[in-house]
């Protein structure tokens, strides 16, 4: 993996909450396409690991030639993308969670919190439902919140993913009341080809 990918991702850490660990749970995903969308996104994000159930990924995944064709920056070489056997007591499972980590499922369920009224925790662990279904009963009895993206129709399951790790990045910098740029990760970030500024603000900084 790239230094400039790694460091990138450092700076991304420092944008979360204090002590934040996040963990990404995809039910019974089947498109590689969507799986390697998450990669993506959890390096855009600073996701500390992904995890699956099913086979459906696994064997797709092993007849496709664009197994991650979506992770265009390579983050699964930086983030575990490991299966699971089942979501149910997941925390009795993983070594690597503290016990105050929740557990929060995102799907549209009845009686779920809307995203934008949810506060979320410095450890958690985001359970998303399958492309083509839900999670199941057991899995959202045992969730500690469910949580639901109000929308008009549902999204796949990357961009639900993409909202939600912007929806907690979003709050984390309001929370510390960051409202300045970030100029360092402005320029790792961007593509090579971007080199545009907001003069206005670029030259108040340097006045």
């Amino acid at each position: 993996m790239s230094k400039l990918l790694l460091s990138t991702m450092a700076l991304g850490k420092q944008l979360q909450v204090e002590n934040s660990h996040v963990s990404v749970g995809l039910t019974n995903p089947k498109s590689p396409s969507n799986v390697g969308a998450v990669m993506r996104a959890a390096g855009c994000y600073s996701v500390d690991q992904v995890l699956y159930t099913g086979q459906r990924y696994a064997n797709a995944a092993k007849y496709s030639g664009a197994k991650h064709n979506t992770d265009t920056k390579n983050a699964r070489d930086k983030i575990p993308l490991l299966a699971i056997d089942d979501f149910v007591h997941v925390k009795e499972q993983l070594e690597n969670l503290s016990p105050s980590t929740k557990i929060i499922c995102v799907d549209l369920v009845e009686g779920a919190t809307p995203l934008p009224h949810f506060e979320h925790p410095a450890q958690a662990f985001y359970i998303f439902g399958p492309e083509d279904g839900t999670i199941s009963q057991a899995v959202i009895d045992c969730a500690d919140e469910v949580v639901y993206v109000p929308t008009v129709g549902c999204m796949n399951l990357a961009a639900s993913v993409n909202v939600l790790l912007y929806d907690r990045l979003a709050k984390s910098l309001v929370e510390q009341n960051q409202t300045e740029s970030d100029i360092t990760l402005i320029r790792k970030s961007r593509d090579t080809n971007n080199k545009v500024k907001v003069l206005t603000k670029v030259n108040a900084e340097r006045g």
